[in-house]
């Protein structure tokens, strides 16, 4: 008898385990969705945690799971990513493209109607992040080239490549281009357009 109740104990578990597997399934497969819409309601590639920001703090799930939603959807080729200093950019690829077609009714229409709020309060400050990018790489000995770009949508407005001498010179530069590249704009516009030449 109590062989036959250890097994039927044994079954309620596996089943409760079954049932907790596939609702968390269930709820993975919405989060990755939710990446996937946020993603396709913006003409410019997001960061991940641009994305997790919005996720994260309106509490739908943790920092794991959202983690383990990007790596599945990456594994799928549902994203092309693009590293910039070690942190990854998404735009769909068309395989995503085609998926949250195909399945945008099953996000919930309160979730859309955050992604659209979290959109209209960010869309500028996401943008400017997107649009204006700085990465390094190590060139010829201890230099390295620094890459500054400056975009609007996906026409460049500005890119510079400068060579610096050490580690520290190109992380000082990526870190101030955010705060003075549109000073950098504006006087290279002025000095090749308007400084009048030498005579």
């Amino acid at each position: 008898r109590d062989a036959q109740e250890s097994r039927g104990l044994g079954d309620v578990y596996k089943r409760q385990n079954q049932r907790r597997s596939a609702m968390e399934q269930e709820q993975l497969t919405l989060y990755k969705l939710m990446i996937l819409y946020l993603i396709e309601k913006v003409d410019f590639p997001l960061s991940n945690s641009q994305i997790s920001e919005f996720i994260l703090d309106k509490g739908y799930t943790n920092y794991f799971t959202v983690q383990r939603a990007f790596h599945e959807l990456e594994e799928e080729n549902m994203l092309r990513v693009k590293q910039i200093r070690n942190m990854s950019h998404y735009a769909l690829s068309d395989e995503g493209s085609e998926a949250i077609e195909m399945f945008e009714y099953q996000i919930p229409n309160s979730i859309k109607e955050d992604i659209a709020q979290f959109l209209k309060e960010k869309e500028y400050e996401l943008r400017k992040e997107a649009n204006v990018t700085a990465d390094f790489y190590p060139s010829k000995g201890d230099e390295y080239t620094v890459n500054l770009k400056i975009r609007e949508k996906e026409s460049p407005l500005l890119e510079i490549n400068l060579n610096v001498v050490s580690r520290d010179q190109a992380v000082y530069i990526c870190d101030h281009w955010e705060k003075k590249h549109s000073d950098v704009y504006s006087m290279l516009i002025e000095k090749l357009l308007f400084d009048e030449p030498n005579k």
